[in-house]
């Protein structure tokens, strides 16, 4: 049980004992009794603000309850707190026993690598579906941050007992593939000595021209008297399977791999986007107008109508969209996440009509809107666009800066919220920079135990360790961090936010670095050695546990 969670009983204990005595009259009720965590400037661990909820009930002064529950709480045989104190209107501040915090370290010792796993998700399945970029060009800095939160996201769901599913959804079909061929033609005939205008619109990076000269290198001047339409397909289909592999590998690079990877195009080929439409139409959610065919999306609150199949019989991106999030929901996931870009953000209501459409509850589906990024050198920002001819793509970002930093960084930021990404920064092995900051602090505690070896210091069994002798304040401070990193799980998972983890390595590597610098972890006195080894052989667990749900490694020598 969390300690929130026992400073919830105690009260719920101490109210039940003021009804039986007659000094409150309302029956205890546990959707009253609020504990949170206290401002730093407060000296207690915890607070309720119990009595100002019972005040408008009793009729009474919110300190005067305080004051019966306050008595009732320190009276309490089986109280974990060491202090109790009014405060303000009727706020009480609890302080725990300093036992209380140190039990930490005998979990982590006892659970490992399991400790800050949480049951929430009683083994449901989700899945995540994340980057899905068009196969147009090399994924960029954008796709790196959805790349990031995607994988970390899942990795938090499964700490917090789900089962998690990855998936790429590949928008291997539809204009901007044709586009991609379109471009890959004209500049191989270019080079074939048989200039052709590029496409209007069309992608133009120097990875295009690469792209036509790999094929040149196979193919020759095969194609040189062939027109677009004659060959389109041809150079279509060549330039996706090269960019899909280029995408898979850039991935696997980045440390993210899937479970499954969804084509678009298999949609069109196996019918399934007309099967999505006809099963739609009976419900009658689909009508005829101007020779387009609507989907009836204002049923379920979208702001209007939309397009499913153009005039000219060309299906839109929606048709395919809810064809796939139908395959989707009928595989049986408990249900879906979508991580998507800032340009989506107006998805949102038309997906969601989709589902309840297709009847299930709007609940089913969770999209999740990421903002941008921009990418900063020497403080000035470098541009990015797929078509222009030069962008910085996230290959380029994690050869120069390193996985690791890559990750740490583009988890740094509520996924909601702007991020910029500062190379230089991210390149600096200093303390300036949060993830060598963390990293480092998980090596020093390494190095602490090679040092503990080398002098012949080994851990005992954790039960036979004195852990009263932890008395200073940053210990202390150390041990509550920990105690706090399961509920950071549990919370981080309902609210879909991984970034979380982030702020708390920072913090927990900012305490773990002033206690190292102001305390000997080995000395001459054996019981005091062998409890500080146990504590920082604990923060060094929660390091790892926690850097490894963000996809970034815990180095043992920096």
């Amino acid at each position: 049980m969390t300690k929130d969670r026992m400073i919830k009983e105690m009260v719920l204990r101490a109210w039940q004992r003021a009804l039986e005595d007659g000094k409150i009259r309302s029956k205890p009720d546990p959707d009253k009794v609020v504990v949170e965590i206290p401002k730093e400037t407060v000296q207690a661990d915890y607070a309720t603000t119990v009595a100002m909820m019972l005040a408008r009930i009793e009729g009474r002064s919110p300190r005067e309850i305080a004051r019966t529950i306050q008595d009732y709480l320190q009276e309490d045989p089986q109280a974990i707190s060491e202090r109790v104190e009014l405060a303000g209107p009727g706020y009480l501040n609890i302080t725990l026993k300093p036992d209380q915090w140190r039990q930490v370290l005998l979990e982590v010792d006892a659970k490992r690598e399991r400790f800050g796993q949480v049951e929430i998700g009683g083994g449901r399945c989700v899945q995540v579906e994340f980057v899905s970029a068009n196969p147009t060009g090399p994924l960029h800095v954008g796709h790196g941050r959805w790349a990031a939160v995607g994988n970390a996201l899942a990795n938090l769901l499964q700490a917090a007992g789900y089962e998690a599913h990855r998936e790429y959804y590949n928008n291997d079909s539809g204009r901007q593939i044709k586009l991609l061929g379109q471009s890959v033609y004209a500049r191989y005939q270019h080079l074939v000595g048989n200039p052709v205008a590029d496409p209007e619109d069309g992608y133009r990076g120097a990875y295009v021209t690469e792209m036509a000269q790999r094929l040149r290198d196979r193919v020759g001047d095969t194609y040189r008297a062939k027109t677009i339409e004659a060959c389109l397909d041809f150079f279509t289909r060549a330039a996706l399977k090269e960019m899909t592999a280029l995408i898979r590998k850039d991935l696997e690079v980045f440390g993210i791999t899937f479970d499954s990877w969804f084509s678009e195009a298999s949609l069109y080929e196996s019918g399934a986007v007309q099967n999505a439409l006809d099963d739609l139409r009976k419900k009658d959610y689909l009508y005829e107008k101007d020779g387009a065919l609507w989907f009836r999306s204002t049923q379920f609150k979208d702001d209007k109508d939309r397009v499913v199949r153009k005039e000219d019989g060309e299906f839109t991106y929606l048709a395919s969209d809810i064809a796939y999030h139908r395959d989707k929901l009928s595989r049986g996931f408990d249900f879906l996440i979508n991580i998507w870009g800032a340009d989506h953000h107006g998805y949102i209501a038309r997906m969601e009509a989709v589902v309840l459409a297709l009847g299930y509850p709007k609940e089913k589906l969770r999209i999740l809107i990421g903002q941008l990024v921009t990418l900063v050198r020497n403080g000035q920002p470098v541009p990015m666009s797929k078509r222009a001819g030069e962008f910085v793509t996230l290959r380029d970002v994690v050869n120069e800066v390193g996985k690791d930093a890559a990750v740490f960084f583009f988890l740094m930021r509520r996924l909601d919220s702007h991020l910029e990404f500062d190379l230089e920064l991210a390149k600096r092995q200093s303390n300036e920079n949060p993830v060598y900051y963390v990293q480092y602090a998980h090596a020093r505690l390494c190095s602490v135990d090679r040092q503990a070896k080398e002098q012949g210091v080994r851990l005992k069994d954790s039960r036979q360790i004195r852990l009263d002798r932890l008395t200073e304040p940053e210990e202390l401070k150390l041990m509550k961090r920990l105690d706090a990193f399961p509920k950071l799980i549990e919370e981080s998972a309902r609210a879909l936010e991984p970034h979380r983890l982030t702020f708390y390595l920072l913090e927990l590597a900012g305490i773990l670095h002033h206690y190292y610098n102001k305390h000997r972890i080995i000395s001459d006195d054996p019981d005091l050695t062998q409890a500080r080894l146990l504590l920082v052989s604990s923060v060094k667990t929660v390091m790892a546990n926690a850097l490894g749900i963000l996809g970034v490694s815990a180095p043992e020598r920096m």
